[in-house]
């Protein structure tokens, strides 16, 4: 794996920590957890931006969007009490398959 594709699964880590992020800063109305999202928001776009130097647009975009979506979805399960249905679940599965379509696709 390349350096391009390490910065991308950590912006897209990025992108789950600020997307929980959203939610523990209550509407941006408390100081740190506000803070905190605004950093990782930054960080995740700048590392983005970074892959996106030498990979495609399309692909790196939608690992972005991917990794945040499974990620917060997850971390939504496991610390918020969200859905864990077997639809849902398996929704959560089929992106996982079209991420990993596209990483062979390259």
């Amino acid at each position: 794996m390349n350096t391009a594709w390490i910065i991308l699964v950590i912006a897209g880590l990025l992108e789950v920590g600020w997307a929980l992020g959203l939610k523990a800063s209550a509407g941006f109305t408390r100081p740190l957890p506000s803070l905190l999202t605004v950093i990782a928001m930054m960080a995740s776009f700048f590392l983005l931006a970074q892959a996106m130097k030498s990979l495609p647009v399309g692909t790196a975009y939608a690992i972005w969007v991917g990794i945040g979506a499974i990620g917060t979805a997850l971390f939504g399960i496991l610390l918020y009490g969200d859905s864990a249905n077997p639809l849902r679940l398996a929704s959560l599965v089929l992106i996982f398959a079209g991420l990993v379509g596209l990483k062979l696709a390259g």
